[in-house]
Protein backbone atom coordinates (compact mmCIF):
# COMPACT_ATOMS: atom_id res chain seq x y z
CA UNK A 1 0.00 0.00 0.00
CA UNK A 2 1.27 3.45 -0.92
CA UNK A 3 1.99 5.34 2.31
CA UNK A 4 0.55 8.56 0.89
CA UNK A 5 -2.77 6.74 0.51
CA UNK A 6 -2.66 5.55 4.11
CA UNK A 7 -4.73 7.57 6.54
CA UNK A 8 -3.08 7.47 9.94
CA UNK A 9 -5.08 7.33 13.13
CA UNK A 10 -2.08 7.51 15.42
CA UNK A 11 -0.82 10.49 17.33
CA UNK A 12 1.90 12.79 16.07
CA UNK A 13 4.93 13.71 18.14
CA UNK A 14 3.46 17.08 19.19
CA UNK A 15 0.34 15.41 20.58
CA UNK A 16 2.20 13.41 23.23
CA UNK A 17 2.59 14.92 26.70
CA UNK A 18 4.89 13.87 29.51
CA UNK A 19 2.83 12.02 32.12
CA UNK A 20 0.19 10.94 29.61
CA UNK A 21 -1.04 7.39 30.39
CA UNK A 22 -2.59 4.85 28.09
CA UNK A 23 -3.93 1.38 28.95
CA UNK A 24 -4.17 -1.34 26.31
CA UNK A 25 -6.86 -3.96 25.97
CA UNK A 26 -6.08 -7.36 27.49
CA UNK A 27 -5.02 -10.61 25.88
CA UNK A 28 -4.67 -14.15 27.20
CA UNK A 29 -1.38 -16.02 26.66
CA UNK A 30 -2.26 -19.36 25.06
CA UNK A 31 -0.67 -22.74 24.56
CA UNK A 32 -0.55 -21.96 20.83
CA UNK A 33 1.42 -18.77 21.56
CA UNK A 34 4.08 -20.76 23.44
CA UNK A 35 4.29 -23.53 20.82
CA UNK A 36 4.52 -21.02 17.97
CA UNK A 37 7.15 -18.94 19.77
CA UNK A 38 9.25 -22.07 20.39
CA UNK A 39 9.13 -22.85 16.69
CA UNK A 40 9.88 -19.32 15.55
CA UNK A 41 12.70 -18.72 18.04
CA UNK A 42 14.14 -22.24 18.04
CA UNK A 43 14.16 -22.12 21.86
CA UNK A 44 12.70 -25.37 23.15
CA UNK A 45 13.87 -24.93 26.77
CA UNK A 46 12.20 -27.43 29.09
CA UNK A 47 10.84 -24.73 31.41
CA UNK A 48 8.65 -23.63 28.49
CA UNK A 49 7.95 -26.88 26.64
CA UNK A 50 8.08 -29.78 29.11
CA UNK A 51 5.20 -29.93 31.60
CA UNK A 52 6.71 -32.81 33.60
CA UNK A 53 10.03 -31.01 33.98
CA UNK A 54 8.35 -27.68 34.76
CA UNK A 55 6.44 -29.27 37.68
CA UNK A 56 9.79 -29.86 39.39
CA UNK A 57 10.79 -26.17 39.20
CA UNK A 58 10.00 -23.50 41.78
CA UNK A 59 7.22 -22.29 39.44
CA UNK A 60 5.48 -25.69 39.45
CA UNK A 61 4.32 -25.28 35.86
CA UNK A 62 5.53 -24.17 32.46
CA UNK A 63 6.46 -20.53 32.13
CA UNK A 64 5.70 -18.58 28.96
CA UNK A 65 8.74 -16.99 27.34
CA UNK A 66 9.56 -13.53 28.64
CA UNK A 67 10.33 -12.42 25.10
CA UNK A 68 6.93 -13.75 24.03
CA UNK A 69 5.35 -11.56 26.70
CA UNK A 70 7.31 -8.62 25.38
CA UNK A 71 6.16 -9.38 21.83
CA UNK A 72 2.53 -9.62 22.93
CA UNK A 73 2.98 -6.30 24.75
CA UNK A 74 4.16 -4.76 21.49
CA UNK A 75 0.97 -5.96 19.79
CA UNK A 76 -1.18 -4.67 22.65
CA UNK A 77 0.53 -1.28 22.44
CA UNK A 78 -0.23 -1.19 18.71
CA UNK A 79 -3.87 -2.03 19.44
CA UNK A 80 -4.20 1.25 21.35
CA UNK A 81 -3.82 3.00 17.99
CA UNK A 82 -1.33 5.50 19.41
CA UNK A 83 1.32 4.98 16.78
CA UNK A 84 -0.74 3.65 13.87
CA UNK A 85 0.70 5.30 10.79
CA UNK A 86 2.89 7.74 12.72
CA UNK A 87 5.67 5.53 14.10
CA UNK A 88 8.98 5.87 12.28
CA UNK A 89 10.93 3.20 14.16
CA UNK A 90 11.21 1.22 17.37
CA UNK A 91 14.62 2.41 18.54
CA UNK A 92 15.53 1.01 21.96
CA UNK A 93 14.55 -1.08 24.94
CA UNK A 94 16.01 0.11 28.25
CA UNK A 95 15.96 -1.12 31.83
CA UNK A 96 13.80 -4.14 31.01
CA UNK A 97 13.02 -6.33 33.99
CA UNK A 98 11.15 -9.63 34.18
CA UNK A 99 9.57 -9.32 37.65
CA UNK A 100 7.13 -12.24 37.84
CA UNK A 101 6.65 -15.37 35.77
CA UNK A 102 4.23 -15.23 32.87
CA UNK A 103 2.14 -18.40 32.65
CA UNK A 104 0.02 -19.96 29.94
CA UNK A 105 -3.52 -18.77 30.67
CA UNK A 106 -2.47 -15.40 32.12
CA UNK A 107 -4.33 -12.41 30.73
CA UNK A 108 -2.11 -9.38 30.38
CA UNK A 109 -2.50 -5.75 29.45
CA UNK A 110 0.00 -2.93 29.03
CA UNK A 111 0.11 0.35 30.90
CA UNK A 112 2.07 2.99 29.03
CA UNK A 113 3.27 6.34 30.32
CA UNK A 114 5.06 9.01 28.29
CA UNK A 115 8.25 9.82 30.22
CA UNK A 116 10.19 11.98 27.81
CA UNK A 117 9.80 13.69 24.44
CA UNK A 118 12.69 14.91 22.31
CA UNK A 119 12.21 16.69 18.99
CA UNK A 120 14.53 15.47 16.22
CA UNK A 121 13.82 17.81 13.28
CA UNK A 122 16.17 16.03 10.84
CA UNK A 123 13.94 12.94 11.12
CA UNK A 124 10.71 14.88 10.70
CA UNK A 125 9.59 13.91 14.17
CA UNK A 126 10.86 13.07 17.60
CA UNK A 127 11.79 10.47 20.15
CA UNK A 128 9.40 9.27 22.83
CA UNK A 129 10.53 7.44 25.94
CA UNK A 130 7.62 5.27 27.02
CA UNK A 131 7.51 3.53 30.38
CA UNK A 132 5.70 0.20 30.06
CA UNK A 133 4.31 -2.17 32.62
CA UNK A 134 2.88 -5.53 31.63
CA UNK A 135 0.22 -6.38 34.19
CA UNK A 136 -1.46 -9.76 34.67
CA UNK A 137 -5.00 -10.61 35.74
CA UNK A 138 -3.97 -10.48 39.42
CA UNK A 139 -2.74 -6.89 38.99
CA UNK A 140 0.88 -8.03 39.27
CA UNK A 141 3.57 -6.40 37.16
CA UNK A 142 5.18 -9.30 35.31
CA UNK A 143 7.66 -7.13 33.39
CA UNK A 144 8.49 -3.49 32.95
CA UNK A 145 10.92 -1.13 31.32
CA UNK A 146 11.23 1.61 28.75
CA UNK A 147 10.74 1.64 25.01
CA UNK A 148 12.12 4.44 22.91
CA UNK A 149 10.25 5.02 19.65
CA UNK A 150 10.57 7.57 16.88
CA UNK A 151 7.33 9.24 15.84
CA UNK A 152 6.46 11.55 12.96
CA UNK A 153 5.84 15.23 13.54
CA UNK A 154 2.70 16.91 12.24
CA UNK A 155 4.89 19.49 10.53
CA UNK A 156 6.75 16.65 8.82
CA UNK A 157 3.46 15.60 7.17
CA UNK A 158 2.68 18.97 5.65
Amino acid sequence: MNKSAFISRGMYFEEFEIGQRIVSPGRTVTEADVVNFAGISGDFSSIHTNAVYAKSTPFGQRVAYGLLGMSIASGLAVRTGLLEGTVIAFREIDNWKFSQPLFIGDTIHVEIEVEETKLIPRLGGGSLTLSLKIINQDDQTVMKGQWIVLVESKSGKE
